[in-house]
């Protein structure tokens, strides 16, 4: 279900963008899922008490999630729903390669051969079924969205060196809220007001998809499915995310499916599962 919202997400987030900017975008969605998650943990009984420790890192990573939000969504004013799955896809090379040098992680053969096997494959569809043709300028939608896949994973390894006290649930919550004292600031005004107010039926359904399913309610049954399986098996959901995104894109948006991007999509799928392999 978690992945089937995230693969769809873009999807509502393309839509929004005929009406609303990106900032105004994620304000909303941290503010409904906030709302969300804060009703969850009161109906639950959660701690509130806040750990200044831990919330210095969370200011962190707060950071470092709202950029990534902010020149994801960015990018997908410049580029398909369908190109942003697949680029996206390709976050579990970044998290490798970033782990590598700064937690000295290793990279096996087999892995490195995936990461050069996907960058491959991301040449491939940016390109257009030809890498020479790649042209940063001309493709900034894309660049973005890979920018934003470089910044998941820099926050997944900073995630992953700082230590939080926090229920995963309580930590979400507290990262979103942290997220809006961010970025409100910057889009406070009577223009974003108003673009809010004339919002249609299909921007408020797909602003209240983003912000109850794809933040809120995919991020708590992420969470659980890592309680209950292994981060293996879990994660291994994700390869399917950017399957999800081509075919909703298709069907909601009439974005064609070519051949050359469906290889490119399986060339880049193999790679990030050999980066994901131990041996």
């Amino acid at each position: 279900m978690a992945v089937i919202f995230w693969g769809t997400s873009f999807i509502a987030t393309k839509v929004l963008l005929e009406e609303l900017s990106p900032v105004t975008i994620i304000i909303m969605r941290l503010i409904i899922a906030s709302v969300l998650l804060g009703s969850i943990a009161i109906l639950t009984k959660r701690d509130f008490k806040i750990n200044l420790k831990n919330h210095s890192r969370i200011v962190l990573l707060a950071l470092i999630a709202v950029f990534h939000l902010w020149i994801q969504v960015t990018g997908l004013k410049f580029t398909s729903a369908s190109n942003t799955g697949w680029i996206i896809g390709t976050a579990p090379v970044f998290i490798a390669v970033i782990a590598f040098f700064f937690l000295k992680e290793k990279i096996s053969l087999i892995q490195a051969g995936g990461i050069l096997l996907a960058m491959a494959g991301l040449l491939f569809l940016v390109g257009k079924g030809n890498p020479l043709n790649v042209d940063l300028v001309k493709n900034k939608g894309d660049l973005l969205v890979l920018s934003s896949a470089f910044t998941w994973g820099v926050y997944s390894v900073v995630n992953k060196k700082i230590a939080l006290d926090y229920s995963p649930l309580m930590t979400i919550l507290y990262l979103f809220l942290m997220m809006t004292i961010i970025i409100a600031p910057f889009n406070i005004n009577s223009q974003t007001l108003k673009s809010v107010v004339h919002l249609s039926p299909i921007g408020w359904v797909s602003i209240l998809f983003l912000g109850l399913l794809c933040s809120g309610v995919a991020y708590v049954i992420w969470a659980y499915s890592l309680r209950e399986m292994s981060s293996a098996k879990v994660g291994a959901f994700l390869y399917f995310e950017p399957f999800v995104t081509v075919l909703s894109a298709w069907i909601f948006l009439s974005e064609k499916i070519t051949f050359q991007m469906i290889l490119s999509g399986i060339i880049i799928t193999i790679g990030v599962f050999m980066v994901n392999r131990k041996e």
